[in-house]
């Protein structure tokens, strides 16, 4: 005989519109001793997802984009009970854990909501489809490779010190200051880019490219989107945006995508800042806020940004190169040979991202049509002391 949870997953899943999921609801109500089994039912839902390529912060933000934050916390409260079937997580896993919604109380407001929320986020679980590893599942291990190499033993102290400049630059008042401390981050993730591809190089230590994905939401994907390839190609990392999915997915050494996604983060915060005080000044001349205004603005921001983290860094670059000139070892290279240990790692991320994604289109935007919003996004970009490239494309 049929169990409710099969009837009800049968009626809500497999069919398209409300009726369906109103029968689905109405059976799972009225079962009180099939709640165990509706959970259950939405954790077999997850393990498909991590099969096929997702990760927890993938699923939450994928369900608040196509559905609403309540059945996001949903999500996030049936990941937090799968996930605890495992002695040992994939890199970045716990992180994630660590920032999901806090858990929600069944059956509420009403056994009947609860049960047509649950479903439908059961429906959307169902249908998502396969993407790109970026790490292994739970429970495996990255096929033909051994154990994760330890940080680097000044990682710790390296990201705490990045991490608080960005946060200061975020929360000043000052331009100057802004800019000042955002380009002592980009030195600082620049410096410790180079110290630990020195380090892999002396040691070989046989590191290979990771991947990480980060969320590109609504509104402005476009430019976000944009800002976050001039992020990655800064820090010596390739991006792939998939507009359909709200996501790109970041291909580079471990160092440099955690960089990343801190540069992103604290660009983004200090951009839209910045934003909301051009749109106050336009509001006191007179003008109403309008979304152009806005698009223009992020799109300038973003393609100024990427020259300037580019330039930051090759100036960094320079300089350990010039400051290493007579280093070098038995053991291996010294500063001297800086730039072939970083053209091979070049190639190293440009291959791994090329096996990740064999095809790929790149994608010309359309230009800014707001020349208030440009100019002040401009501005707000100088300011932070990091910009784009004119006529910037964007890998998908």
């Amino acid at each position: 005989m049929e169990s409710v949870i099969d009837q009800a997953c049968a009626a809500a899943l497999y069919s398209e519109g409300d009726a369906g999921l109103d029968t689905g609801a109405s059976l799972l109500a009225a079962a009180p001793d099939a709640d165990d089994d509706a959970h259950r039912r939405g954790e077999e839902f997850l393990r498909r997802a991590w099969a096929r390529g997702w990760q927890p912060a993938d699923v939450v933000r994928f369900v608040r984009r196509e559905l609403d934050e309540e059945r996001a916390a949903l999500a996030a409260t049936l990941i937090a009970a799968e996930t605890t079937a495992y002695a040992t997580l994939p890199p970045r896993w716990s992180g994630q854990l660590a920032e999901l919604p806090p858990p929600v109380p069944r059956n509420r407001p009403d056994r009947f909501s609860y049960a047509s929320a649950l479903l439908e986020l059961y429906r959307l679980l169902l249908r998502l489809p396969a993407v790109e590893a970026v790490g292994p599942p739970p429970g495996g291990s990255p096929a033909g490779a051994g154990p994760l190499p330890p940080p680097a033993h000044d990682e710790p102290r390296m990201l705490t010190r990045i991490r608080a400049l960005l946060a200061k630059a975020e929360a000043t008042d000052y331009p100057e200051e802004a800019e000042a401390l955002t380009t002592k981050a980009q030195e600082l993730m620049a410096r410790h880019s180079i110290d630990e591809a020195l380090l892999a190089a002396r040691t070989h230590s046989g590191d290979q490219p990771g991947a990480c994905r980060i969320g590109v939401d609504a509104p402005y994907e476009t430019a976000k989107a944009i800002l976050l390839d001039a992020v990655a190609s800064a820090n010596r990392c390739r991006a792939v945006w998939n507009s359909d999915l709200g996501f790109t997915t970041v291909v580079g050494f471990e160092p440099d995508l955690e960089a990343v996604e801190l540069l992103f983060t604290s660009l983004l915060v200090q951009g839209t800042s910045a934003m909301a005080r051009a749109e106050a000044g336009q509001r006191a001349g007179g003008r109403k806020r309008t979304k152009t205004f806005r698009q223009s603005f992020l799109m300038a921001y973003a393609q100024r940004l990427g020259s300037r983290l580019a330039a930051d860094t090759a100036r960094v670059t320079a300089q350990a190169e010039a400051a290493g000139a007579d280093g070098g070892g038995a053991d291996g290279p010294g500063n001297d040979a800086l730039l072939p240990v970083l053209a091979a790692r070049d190639v190293a991320v440009s291959g791994a991202a090329e096996r990740m994604f064999p095809k790929t289109t790149t994608t010309r935007v359309r230009g800014a049509t707001d020349l208030d919003g440009w100019t002040h996004g401009t501005e707000a970009a100088d300011r932070a002391r990091v910009g784009g490239r004119e006529g910037r494309g964007i890998t998908r």
